[in-house]
């Protein structure tokens, strides 16, 4: 590499979806629709569940924690690809391109932690009915979510800090709609071999250790199940499972499908199209997948919105 061609960057240029102006319109369009639905209905969650004494339990607890953890996702990425799509301009500033990677992976890491623990709960719920409540007290419950937020901030400092070290050629065109940590690793100039071999490390261990667990608790819940005599209590177990299972299996295959994308060696802008279904439609259905079918939830939206 020509060393003029390195220097250290003011601002990256986001491509997003498509270069053609006249797509812009009808893009901002349902993405400013997909944020909304996805922030007022977490919100509805939330306030669902914190204004119902009935559903101050573990489970409810860690909901309330994962559609907030929604919105701050969608909230991280998709305002500034909105206002981008709006004033037809692609700038974001190289502080504000590594605060947005930052934020992003904290969040997308949370995500998948709070995944694991809400499978942990409905294991012991299951298995362990008689020492649910000893087992999954609320300080219990606060140190899991803790340690997940301590280990999301720690995983996204790393990383962030070490994108800080790499050099960047005078344009860099990110062909995506948010600062994504794999595309600017391969954007830099400089040496780029630890920063990959970090991320690999780390995507294996943070996503790969918590799907095992999650495998692991529905393999001992799923044995439970079985055990049970009565169809009805098999029913009633299951239920309170599949609205978890639900979004676990979207969540994962949505990630599996970006990696994917971004893998094959095609459109530079498949990778963006891929993500929108973890960044934002997962987000989005989230709160549809608990609230259809849960009876509790209905019953404290109802009653919210009767106040």
């Amino acid at each position: 590499m020509v060393p003029r061609n390195l220097t250290h960057v003011s601002e990256f240029l986001l491509l997003g979806f498509s270069e053609e102006p006249e797509l812009q319109p009808l893009i901002f369009g349902p993405f400013l629709s997909m944020y909304l639905i996805t922030v007022f209905g977490n919100l509805l969650i939330i306030l669902a569940v914190s204004s119902d004494p009935h559903l101050h339990t573990p489970m409810y607890f860690l909901l309330s924690n994962l559609s907030f953890v929604d919105i701050c996702i969608t909230s991280t990425i998709t305002p500034k690809m909105l206002c981008n799509t709006q004033t037809q301009s692609h700038i974001i500033t190289y502080e504000g391109c590594m605060i947005q990677m930052y934020f992003f992976m904290l969040f997308a890491g949370l995500d998948d932690f709070l995944l694991t623990v809400m499978a942990y709960d409905r294991f012991v719920a299951i298995c362990h009915p008689l020492h649910y409540t000893v087992i999954m007290n609320p300080q219990h419950c606060g140190i899991l979510v803790l340690v997940s937020c301590i280990i999301s901030v720690l995983h996204s400092l790393l990383e962030t800090l070490m994108v800080l070290t790499l050099s960047f050629c005078r344009e860099v065109e990110i062909p995506h709609y948010f600062c994504e940590l794999k595309q600017l690793i391969q954007l830099a100039c400089s040496n780029n071999f630890l920063n990959e071999l970090v991320m690999n490390c780390a995507a294996g261990l943070l996503g790969g250790v918590p799907l095992a667990a999650i495998l692991y608790t529905y393999c001992k819940i799923a044995s439970s199940i079985c055990r049970i005599s009565s169809a009805q209590g098999k029913y009633k177990a299951f239920s309170t499972c599949a609205s978890h299972l639900s979004v676990v299996f979207l969540f994962y295959c949505t990630c599996l499908g970006v990696y994917l994308s971004s893998a094959a060696p095609h459109n530079p802008h498949s990778s963006a199209t891929a993500s929108v279904m973890y960044t934002m439609v997962t987000p989005m259905l989230n709160p549809f997948i608990y609230s259809l079918r849960n009876r509790d939830i209905k019953r404290a939206l109802r009653a919210l919105f009767q106040l």
